[in-house]
């Protein structure tokens, strides 16, 4: 058994040990983590019932109980935040009962067997943030077309051609249209063959100028290659810079769109 003043971890403890540090643990709102044998079910939306197994269930400062496998990265069994938890020791073993009073939903796990228990507190200030999709990518650069180049004026999203859609459609400072082709990681020989099957659909008139762009974090050598001998252009862009224009777009108030 390990202790300190922020945790309290347990190897195999019986389960009358284990009844008082896990009841003690959610009473404090701290992280609970079981890793034992159990049994579930649950009723409430649906019913369902999972038999014998090793398992780790863990209970989140915010009343969240999660029961996941050992393989699989997704809950088999779960309660959201606000569920209300009895512990109690019963004639099958230790139950642990998650109640959400409200939707009528309750989900009971019954330990035979605890091989790990620790009760912890955890601290998390970090805020979180996701790099932007591709379709994040393309909405910031909409909403600052200088991402690409200064003078780019974005024309539409998402055209449809006969080899699928285009990302966005603009013309340039000089007025020559332009066809983006945006890639969230390394563009490779791939994404440009891509960019030319939109091109040999756009670039139909001969006496017509229109270039093509492959917008990216990176590009592969064999690509930069390709792009060079179809005479297309790259432009880096990274998913995290978008991010970062995004959070800035969502923090104008809507009157800062307004041309008065």
């Amino acid at each position: 058994m390990e202790t300190t003043k922020n945790q309290h971890v347990m190897e195999n403890p019986g389960l009358d040990k284990a009844v008082r540090a896990i009841k003690s643990g959610i009473s404090r709102h701290k992280t609970v983590i079981i890793a034992g044998e159990c049994t579930v079910d649950y009723e409430g939306r649906a019913s369902s019932s999972l038999e014998p197994g090793q398992r780790v269930v863990m209970i989140k400062s915010d009343g969240a109980a999660l029961v996941h496998r050992p393989k699989e990265y997704s809950p088999v069994n779960w309660q959201p935040p606000g569920s209300i938890f009895k512990t109690r020791l019963n004639d099958e073993g230790l139950n642990i009962r998650i109640h959400r009073r409200k939707e009528r939903e309750t989900m009971e796990i019954n330990f035979t067997n605890i091989m790990l228990l620790a009760v912890l507190d955890l601290v998390d200030t970090g805020e979180f943030t996701m790099w932007a999709t591709e379709s994040d990518m393309q909405e910031a650069i909409l909403y600052k077309p200088e991402l690409l180049e200064e003078g780019f004026r974005p024309i539409t999203k998402e055209k449809s051609v006969d080899p699928g859609f285009i990302d966005i459609l603009g013309n340039d400072k000089d007025g020559t249209l332009v066809v983006v082709e945006i890639k969230r990681v390394k563009a490779t020989k791939d994404s440009v063959e891509q960019l030319k099957k939109y091109m040999d659909v756009i670039d139909l008139d001969e006496n017509r100028v229109v270039r093509a762009v492959i917008v990216a974090p990176d590009i592969a050598e064999n690509a930069q290659e390709l792009l060079v001998d179809y005479g297309y252009e790259y432009k880096e862009l990274s998913p995290q810079v978008c991010a970062e224009v995004l959070k800035e777009k969502k923090g104008k108030p809507l009157t800062a769109f307004f041309e008065f």
